[in-house]
Order: C-alpha cells, then structure tokens, then sequence
C-alpha cells in the first residue's frame, strides 16, 4: 500500500473490501447443496459483515480526532484524492460475479483461501495508518480472525479433495 491514503482512506477501502466480501461468500454460500459447505460460506459472509462494522466505526473515530484537532480534510490537497478502490474483492455492482456457478467447491475454496490471504496483507499494511494503539489492536483482531478464516477454509479444502 503507498502512503497516498489518508488514514480514514484505508480504512475506506479496508470496509468496501469486506462488504464485497460479504457477497462473494453469500453468493458461494447458495451455490452448493452441501448444506456444510453452504454454512461455511454463510458462517464467513456474517464475519465479514461485522468486520465492515468494525472499520467504520474506526473510520467514524478517526475522523472525530482528527477533526478534534482542526486536521479533518488537511491531510490532501482538495482534488487530491487517490483511487480507493478495493485490491482484494474488487469494486464493482456484484463482486460474486467472479463467481459463474460452474467452479467446483474446491475452486471456491481455492479462490476464498487466495482472497483472504491478500485481505491479509492489505490489513496489515493499515496499522501505519492508524493513529493509536486501541486502532492498531482492532486491526490485530481483524488480521487474528482472517487467518482463522484461511485456517478455516484450508481445512475445509482438505477434507473436499
């Protein structure tokens, strides 16, 4: 990630990440007959779900404190603003159409695996952008339970093949 975001950006793409996310999973999640499978795409997209809570509501603390100490819109020069979309589950109306209805559960859980890992990284890089260590534990807590999400998935893998 370049330092061209802003700290309320990141945070920005990092919540469209997960709503996107949130889709694919609910789109994988009706794909399949195996109700097993299907409870564990529903099980992620409910996750997701609370990790788009999770950042803007960091998003919405971070712009408080930087408005409380008159930095609020400082950080970029008007017209400025960098492209935000997202890296991982990308921008567009249906994110699930990725998903085409013919891959196999273990292409989906290929795909899953693959996006989680790179949820990863991103998420990772947003601790420099986050002012204080409350922030910086939050995103922890994300990246904890993304990787149980990869953990989750890989075992899922194994059993499907």
């Amino acid at each position: 990630m370049s330092r061209e975001l802003t700290g309320a950006e990141a945070l920005e793409v990092a919540e469209k990440m997960e709503q996107n996310a949130a889709r694919f999973y609910r789109r994988a999640a009706g794909m399949y007959e195996d109700p097993k499978v299907s409870k564990l795409f529903s099980d992620l997209a409910q996750w997701e779900k609370r990790h788009v809570e999770a950042f803007a509501e960091m998003k919405k603390r971070l712009s408080q404190q930087l408005w409380g100490i008159g930095q609020y819109g400082a950080e970029r020069p008007e017209g400025a603003r960098p492209q935000t979309s997202t890296p991982v589950f990308p921008d567009r109306a249906d994110p699930a159409q990725e998903l085409t209805g013919r891959e196999t559960k273990a292409d989906v859980l290929r795909m899953a695996i693959q996006k989680e890992k790179e949820s990863i990284a991103f998420y990772a890089s947003l601790k420099e952008f986050v002012p204080n260590d409350e922030e910086v534990r939050a995103i922890q807590d994300i990246l904890d339970e993304e990787d149980r999400h990869v953990r989750i998935l890989t075992q899922s893998l194994e059993q499907s093949v």
